[in-house]
């Protein structure tokens, strides 16, 4: 068991602004390097590998239209244990107006059976499935995934038997509002849902510019008036989606059920959660 006392919270909740001015540094000139390079070997490779299930409006295509539930309560059905953080780390810094801060990650495997009770829930999963189902009522967009960093910052020895599912806000997260100035190199372990792409209806579509002022990547600009999105900047977290006031812009998965087995493979392939 770790041992992570309740105050643990708190004491993350005060330093996680480096989290932000980290990221952004890395692009200084002389020092940007460095940062980079130092930070690089934990957020690549096996020890990042995350995926945003957009979930603000339905995904069209083959199949279910509630991949991203049925994507995260399959993992929760595989996994054999389940923990909840008590408060999110990314919205409790920021002090969140508009999500709950105790709406927090949830994790899966027996590396969650180690957290301490302390600042974790320890759940059944139907409890976990109940957690999802609010957090996507509340908007906010599931992240599930490797991410190597939350063993040491929850106090659980990396057997490689922890996964991730973070509940994201486009105002607080970590990774979504600081991504566009990672390095390619950490950019490349945000892996989009196999086959998404993000659509925009012309005759829908007013020009209003509101996607690309939303857009965490950078991955869409206006040209001439017409959006233009960049499918190699985009990660798929679907915030373009949820922001268009004209409902001009859709994201499609080409197979729905192909997406999902290849996320569930992926993970497997970095994650023994138990049953998967």
């Amino acid at each position: 068991m770790s041992k992570r006392p309740e105050w643990w919270l708190s004491v993350l909740a005060k330093i996680w602004p480096i989290t932000w001015t980290s990221a952004k540094a890395t692009n200084l000139p002389v020092v940007g390097p460095i940062i980079a390079k130092i930070a690089l070997p934990l957020f690549t490779g096996n020890n990042l590998n995350i995926t945003y299930i957009p979930i603000n409006r339905p995904v069209n295509g083959a199949g279910s239209s509630l991949l991203p539930l049925k994507v995260v309560e399959e993992l929760i059905r595989r996994s054999s244990y389940q923990a909840i953080i008590k408060r999110c780390t990314c919205r409790d810094a920021r002090q969140c107006k508009e999500h709950p801060i105790d709406y927090g990650c949830l994790f899966l495997g027996e590396g969650a059976r180690e957290i301490d009770p302390r600042i974790a829930r320890h759940v059944k999963k139907e409890e976990a499935v109940d957690h999802l189902h609010r957090c996507v009522e509340d908007g906010l967009v599931p992240m599930a995934g490797r991410v190597k960093i939350d063993n040491l910052i929850w106090g659980v020895p990396d057997r490689g038997n922890l996964l991730t599912i973070c509940f994201c806000c486009h105002c607080c997260c970590t990774l979504l509002t600081s991504g566009r100035y990672l390095p390619q190199d950490a950019l490349d372990s945000f892996v989009p849902l196999r086959g998404l792409r993000i659509t925009v209806d012309a005759e829908r579509c007013v020009g209003c510019g509101l996607c690309v002022e939303e857009c965490h990547m950078g991955a869409i600009a206006l040209d001439g008036g017409r959006i233009v999105h960049d499918e190699l900047k985009c990660k798929g977290c679907g915030r373009c989606v949820l922001v268009c006031p004209e409902k001009a812009v859709n994201a499609e998965v080409e197979n729905l059920d192909e997406a999902m087995e290849e996320l569930i493979g992926r993970i497997a392939g970095m994650i023994n959660i138990g049953q998967i």
